[in-house]
Order: C-alpha cells, then sequence, then structure tokens
C-alpha cells in the first residue's frame, strides 16, 4: 500500500526535509530581522547627561585629591 508524501516543498519545487523545513524558517526569520531598520542615534540624551553628572559628583566627594587640579 503506498501513501502520498507529504514533504514540504521548495520555491523551485524540490522536496525539502523536516530539517530543511526548520532551516528555511530560521534563514527567513534572520534576513527579515536583518532587514528591519536600524534604531536611529542622537536622540535625547539629557537623562543620560544627567546620570553622567551624577556620577561625577560621586566620584568627585570620594576621591577628592584625585579631582583636585582637574577641569572636569
Amino acid at each position: 500500500m503506498s501513501t502520498k508524501g507529504t514533504a514540504a516543498k521548495s520555491a523551485s519545487g524540490a522536496a525539502m526535509s523536516k530539517y530543511d523545513v526548520e532551516v528555511e524558517a530560521r534563514l527567513q526569520a534572520l534576513e527579515a530581522k536583518a532587514s528591519a531598520p536600524a534604531p536611529v542615534a542622537g536622540g535625547d540624551t539629557s537623562e543620560l547627561e544627567a546620570k553622567l553628572d551624577t556620577l561625577i559628583g560621586i566620584l568627585k566627594s570620594s576621591f577628592p585629591q584625585e579631582f583636585k587640579n582637574k577641569d572636569i
């Protein structure tokens, strides 16, 4: 008794193994992620600047001799 095959088909019509189907799905996901637009740099930096100023203040108060003659 013969049964009809249910293997997936590639774009060219060739049969694909279960492994091939999994690899193809992963490849398509990676390609979709790679084609997504990159985040834009140069946004609002005020929060980061405030954190940096706080850190500099802490370092100056903890190590006054290190920052005695430095303009930071």
